[in-house]
């Protein structure tokens, strides 16, 4: 609700120019890491790509506990997250296109699953200015508060069905439809109304998460976890670090951007699913996979809290 179109049109260089360079640069140093740990390059670059994808729902929620989303910096993040978001519906059509072809499968199958995917997102964009104000009208006449609320979780529900049914994340069409429903006249209403549900839905969001970790697998692979957990959050914040810094940024504002996005993110746990699905990445690859980047979520708390701790406060002068 928070990424109105306009607002995203106002950072569009922000997410196309410093999200598609971050994005790409630890897209490519993470692969690299992927291959020298001893895995294929297809499979190296699936779990780095993967890695890349912070997660979302962390950092914007830090960034709104501490006040931080309008601020430059947090424009600067915001930014490259939507990019994040964004790249993960080409990232699938990737894996449809690497996907070992079967007797059942031809390159054309998989292309017209691509073109699917594509009507389904320009369909529900179609959806979100043609019929949502009319209909958001029709129901704010009867002025009972829980019909709207209703609507809009049966919006954001049907929203990922429908991605769902088209080969996409559930995620990824919840997400667009709060922005489609942040162009809708009523949504400072709906925002007010979702509110008291934000928190219960994070927690369970993150219970979730924490439930998907496999003990067992942690357990009979807890070298190369850690491995992956440490050397991919160390490559992936240097990077972040130093694009922050050629790109003016400063020292401070470059390392807590690399600190709080050297995390992975949930939208990983869907292109590492999809490519079980497609037959790229067997399943004990996922575990580790899926393992490494929810330890890496955990991490990031303590590591914020540390970074907090050692840097230098700033000093006001009143000269």
């Amino acid at each position: 609700l928070e990424m109105e179109p306009s607002k995203l049109w106002a950072l569009r260089k922000q997410i196309f120019g410093l999200g598609v360079i971050q994005v790409v640069s630890c897209g490519l140093l993470l692969t690299g890491v992927g291959v020298v740990l001893g895995f294929s390059p297809v499979v190296a670059f699936i779990f780095g790509m993967g890695f890349v994808l912070t997660s979302t729902a962390i950092v914007m929620q830090i960034l709104g506990e501490r006040g931080e989303l309008a601020s430059e910096g947090g424009q600067k993040m915001v930014s490259i997250l939507l990019l994040e978001d964004l790249a993960i519906v080409p990232l699938l059509a990737i894996v449809a296109l690497l996907a070992p072809t079967g007797e059942d499968q031809s390159t054309v199958t998989r292309l017209i699953g691509v073109a699917g995917a594509i009507g389904a997102i320009l369909l529900l964009i179609w959806l979100g200015r043609r019929v949502m104000n009319p209909f958001f009208a029709v129901l704010a006449s009867v002025k009972v508060r829980e019909v709207m609320t209703a609507a809009a979780l049966l919006v954001v529900l049907g929203a990922a069905l429908l991605f769902q049914v088209s080969g996409l994340s559930m995620a990824m069409g919840a997400f667009l439809a709060g922005v489609l429903l942040s162009t809708s006249a009523f949504r400072h209403q709906l925002e007010a109304d979702v509110e008291p549900f934000r928190g219960l839905l994070l927690g369970l969001f993150f219970l979730a998460v924490g439930m998907s970790l496999d003990l067992a697998t942690v357990s009979d692979n807890w070298q190369i976890i850690a491995a992956c957990v440490v050397l991919f959050m160390a490559i992936k914040a240097i990077a972040i670090y130093v694009i922050a810094r050629v790109l003016k940024s400063d020292h401070g504002e470059a390392l807590e951007r690399a600190v709080l996005m050297a995390q992975g993110g949930e939208f990983a746990f869907v292109l590492y699913t999809t490519a079980v699905s497609a037959g790229i990445i067997d399943a004990p690859s996922n575990a580790i996979f899926t393992a490494t980047v929810i330890i890496s979520m955990v991490v990031t708390p303590f590591a914020l809290i540390l970074m907090r701790r050692f840097m230098p406060k700033k000093v006001v002068s009143f000269d």
